[in-house]
């Protein structure tokens, strides 16, 4: 049975892969901090008690294992300079000890608008924020970890929506959880594309890939084309459509309130990277998915509004359906 382990299954892609993982007949492992906590969210793993920090820990959470996801980041948009590091120079020593294929969830942070609006793996990448700037220097080191054991592939998508999203746009943008949706508030203007990934597609996506590994070469990057809102309307419309028809209320959408997190922002390390990725917010951007077609057939795509009503309801912004009744 192929083995893996990831890193950040309690958060939203790395607990989505490992979901997907575990149904495609993989034995799961999984690093955490509070074993008793995490079990609670999904026994099925065999979770194992350790930190992202603690070279050793991983290694020895790696061994046996064919694949590492490493999909733990820092808290919000804090410590990211001081920990992104480090976390994935550990993950980077287990694959390179196991020869294991290190799975790494990329984003369009690492491209400024000199390659707008289309994307392609190979484009230019020269950063304008301090969180593009690391994640450039991450894709460098597992390239470096490629030439010396390890074997790399990195899914690059954009702004992530789902159930469990974590720190994302969506659910600190565009909406507030575990509220009813009365308001969307959107960062982008109308008439500006702007790019979306639906986590479960993600997962998908990732698993199809590891399915291929071997055929892959050792430094594997994709795009996913994902869910392009091409005028930047139609994410909050779809939004509008799925609450209509799931409460007869229509919300409103609303322009986000950048100035709000402008004069916030020296108070706020949050606000403040927020504020340096407004330009994906003010330029079209499309991801180029040719790479990714020709080695899948196709890329794995669940239509916008069955992703927005699963992911709007598992976050607890909208009733959860009632169960069917049985009819003896």
């Amino acid at each position: 049975m192929n083995k893996v382990l990831v890193l950040g299954a309690t958060g939203g892609i790395g607990g989505e892969v490992a979901r997907q993982l575990l149904a495609a007949g993989w034995q799961v492992r999984a690093l955490t901090r509070d074993v008793a906590k995490a079990c609670e969210q999904n026994a099925a793993f065999t979770w194992i008690k350790g930190d992202a920090l603690n070279r050793q820990e991983v290694i020895d959470a790696a061994k046996g294992c064919s694949v590492i996801v490493h999909a733990v980041n820092p808290p919000g948009y804090r410590r990211w300079a001081e920990w992104a590091m480090p976390m994935l120079d550990n993950s980077i020593a287990a694959a390179t000890a196991q020869g294991a294929t290190l799975v790494f969830p990329g984003t369009v942070y690492n491209f400024g608008p000199d390659t707008f609006p289309l994307v392609r793996e190979d484009s230019p990448q020269q950063p304008r924020t301090r969180k593009g700037v690391i994640r450039v220097e991450m894709e460098r080191r597992l390239f470096e970890a490629s030439t010396k054991g390890a074997r790399v592939l990195i899914v690059r998508a954009g702004d992530f929506f789902g159930a469990k999203t974590g720190n994302s746009w969506f659910s600190q943008g565009l909406i507030k959880p575990g509220k009813p949706v009365g308001t969307i508030s959107y960062p982008g203007a109308p008439g500006v594309a702007h790019q979306w990934a639906y986590l479960p597609d993600v997962a998908q996506t990732m698993v199809e890939l590891l399915e291929r590994r071997e055929q892959l070469d050792a430094f594997a990057c994709f795009h996913m084309a994902g869910h392009l809102d091409a005028d930047g309307t139609q994410l909050g419309q779809a939004i509008q459509r799925v609450v209509l028809r799931r409460t007869g209320t229509e919300p409103r959408v609303r322009s986000f309130p950048w100035w709000l997190l402008k004069l916030a922002s020296p108070f706020v390390v949050t606000f403040r990277e927020m504020l340096e990725m407004r330009y994906l917010w003010e330029m079209p951007l499309h991801m180029d998915n040719t790479r990714l077609v020709q080695v899948l057939g196709r890329e794995p795509h669940t239509p916008l509004d069955e992703a927005l009503e699963a992911t709007l309801t598992g976050m607890g912004c909208l009733p959860a359906r009632p169960a069917p009744v049985s009819i003896a």
